[in-house]
């Protein structure tokens, strides 16, 4: 749609307690093709809103009653889509700025010639036109986020699903990071489905298959490449041809293997154990771990050049304890999921079974919950999932802050012991990833380092063994 023609279609509320000139300011507007409704108060004007489908505001500011700086307020919180464009006194600096704070898209000075004003409407048309763009673009992020498994609202997944549908369309590598059972295939899938590639969606976790089966696995074989090899195999790397290879706990692949996989990513190109030539292969690879690659290659368990390619992009994903507006979502969504394929009639939670999933801090994350409401669904008698159909951790876990549960004098420990036994708590929930564990904790990796290895020389050697 050309500015004319969006200019054309417009509907624009004026507002002016002097009627002349509103009749003058409707008359000029609408020779040019829009639709003009008029009111002479703001109180006119605020009943009128909810009524019309107005596409932008003119207002005057000083008028008798309400002044125009209230109806911008006004108007633009119950319609933040809404511009109004505010007309002040010529020169009153003060009302200018008085009426960008309440939220005006914009201000002229009065009189103000009729082509500056339509200036002013044309622009304040063509942002609200493209707000409304960014909107539905959201909204369709966010559907084929719920469609491919990213359900959540909140501000951590809502960075997710941008960046899923910004760099999903792309053949970019991205490595996914991120707590284990934080959902990370689900963010690799969505990146599939945006892609628009026609192949498959191949996965393998590179932690669960063996070193010696592992090669074989990605690569495939040629015919007579080991003792069982009586017939040629295309590996995982070939069998996604056209589509998406998914390298989960990619941080576990053998170092010996990692030279192979990065001719794969920078030469397109993949030769089958035992094979003399090599096959040409089309496929993005996206990779996925809950390790501190970094600290890999420091300690020489990754390659540094094989890190850069697969980390062109990086996407974080949250733990569901930073997405606590998500809990419930996520919960019923599985719940109908789950109440559907076990023929159950299962429709919801009770409030207090709701309250304490909220309360608890799922070390676990989105797969913990999955398993709590599968459990649930199994076990409840009753249309909702009640207190006593949740697990007993989950149930009596308590948010009070870690303390020392004691009785006894005698059994309290000093502040630095309960720092050291809270540090060491959650460097085990973070998996020994001591980059993520330093963040969780607010504190630079190199303290943590120096406090890990302060107590390591404290520790007391083991006893010999006897006999």
């Amino acid at each position: 749609m050309t500015t004319s023609e969006t200019l054309g279609l417009a509907h624009v509320l004026l507002v002016d307690d002097d009627r002349p000139l509103l009749d003058t300011l409707a008359k000029g507007l609408g020779a040019r093709g829009m639709r003009v409704t008029t009111a002479q108060s703001a109180e006119a004007a605020l009943a009128l809103l909810p009524t019309l489908d107005v596409d932008v505001v003119l207002t005057d500011v000083n008028m008798g009653g309400t002044s125009g700086i209230t109806l911008c307020e006004r108007a633009t919180e119950s319609f933040p889509e809404l511009p109004v464009i505010v007309l002040t006194g010529f020169g009153s600096f003060d009302a200018a700025v008085a009426a960008i704070r309440a939220g005006a898209y914009d201000f002229l000075s009065k009189p103000a010639r009729m082509d500056v004003i339509v200036i002013a409407l044309r622009r304040a048309l063509e942002r609200r036109a493209l707000r409304r763009e960014v909107t539905r673009l959201r909204l369709e992020t966010g559907e084929s986020a719920r469609a491919h498994g990213l359900i959540g609202e909140s501000t951590a997944m809502r960075k997710v699903h941008d960046l899923v549908h910004r760099v999903g369309g792309s053949s970019v590598t991205v490595l996914v990071t991120g707590e284990s059972g934080s959902g990370k295939e689900m963010v690799a899938r969505a990146l599939h489905e945006r892609s628009g590639r026609r192949g498959p969606f191949v996965a393998i976790n590179c932690a669960a298959v063996p070193e010696a089966l592992l090669e074989t696995e990605l690569f495939g074989h040629a015919r007579g490449a080991f003792a069982d090899a009586r017939e040629a195999r295309e590996g995982l790397i070939q069998q996604a041809r056209g589509g998406t290879l998914f390298l989960d706990e990619i941080g576990d692949m053998p170092l010996g293997l990692q030279p192979k996989l990065l001719r794969v990513l920078s030469d397109r190109v993949v030769r089958p154990v035992g094979a003399v030539h090599e096959v040409p292969v089309d496929v993005r690879v996206l990779s996925a771990t809950n390790r501190d690659l970094e600290e890999e290659i420091e300690q020489k368990r990754f390659r540094e050049d094989l890190y850069f390619r697969i980390n062109v992009v990086q996407l974080r994903m949250p733990p569901l304890r930073a997405r606590a507006a998500d809990v419930l979502p996520l919960a019923q969504h599985f719940l109908s999921e789950v109440a559907a394929r076990a023929g159950r009639d299962v429709r919801g939670l009770t409030e207090p079974a709701a309250r304490r999933l909220l309360a608890y801090d799922w070390p676990g994350n989105v797969r913990e919950l999955r398993n709590c409401i599968e459990r649930a669904v199994a076990l409840t008698r009753h249309e909702l999932i009640g207190l006593d159909d949740l697990p007993d951790k989950i149930r009596d876990f308590s948010a009070d802050a870690p303390g020392p549960a004691v009785s006894h004098p005698d059994d309290l420990c000093t502040l630095e012991e309960m720092e050291r036994r809270y540090v060491l708590r959650v460097l085990e929930v973070c998996g020994r990833n001591k980059s993520l564990a330093a963040r969780r904790l607010g504190i630079e990796r190199k303290t943590l380092y120096r406090k890990l290895d302060q107590w390591t020389a404290l520790d007391p050697p083991e006893e010999p063994s006897v006999g």
